[in-house]
């Protein structure tokens, strides 16, 4: 299944964001919400939708659009970053979890470039969340940047140890930690 953010559905139909909320809110665009609360549209869904109302479809779409997980506690935290790289001129793919447990389901079905990972969380911890995704042969090449407000000398030297790509104290500015993002995908 292909599925599009608010913000990817706007750039297809060349429409502003609240355009794109009000026809899903009145019913014209069958959406459905995740467990973050964002909304996401069935590609096929879309193209029916631009189809019915003359709206051009896309002649050429690259497919090579990079997925990152935010993995972390803190609802605001989880929606500032979800919305800013949703958002960023390199349209990324984004979910979020708000443990490990439920970020273990995600990697195995989303199958993120990427995971922002938080080390402190109430059930398996950002550590384990590491571990196993550099340890394991279908998720080791997915990058991984900590971050934490707990992150001093020894947490940084266990995290780098367990294969983490880069590691940030909370918090680090969004321009900085976009930049590493950037870097890290290749962008």
């Amino acid at each position: 299944m292909d599925v599009l953010t608010i913000s990817e559905a706007s750039k297809l139909c060349g429409v502003s964001l609240k355009t794109i909320t009000n026809w899903v809110e009145q019913g014209h665009i069958k959406a459905h919400k995740t467990v973050g609360g964002h909304r996401r549209i069935l590609r096929e869904d879309l193209y029916r939708f631009m189809t019915e109302h003359k709206i051009p479809l896309p002649e050429v779409e690259s497919n090579a659009r990079k997925k990152i997980l935010v993995v972390d506690d803190d609802k605001i935290i989880v929606e500032s970053l979800v919305l800013a790289f949703e958002e960023d001129e390199h349209g990324y793919d984004v979910i979020s979890s708000s443990d490990g447990f439920e970020a273990g389901i995600q990697l195995a079905h989303f199958k993120p470039d990427l995971v922002i990972l938080d080390i402190s969380m109430p059930d398996i911890n950002g550590y384990e969340v590491c571990k196993h995704i550099k340890s394991s042969p279908e998720t080791q090449s997915t990058r991984v940047i900590v971050l934490s407000a707990y992150l001093d000398e020894e947490n940084f030297r266990k995290m780098k140890a367990l294969g983490a790509d880069a590691c940030f104290s909370k918090p680090l500015p969004l321009h900085d930690l976009k930049k590493e993002v950037m870097r890290l995908l290749g962008n």
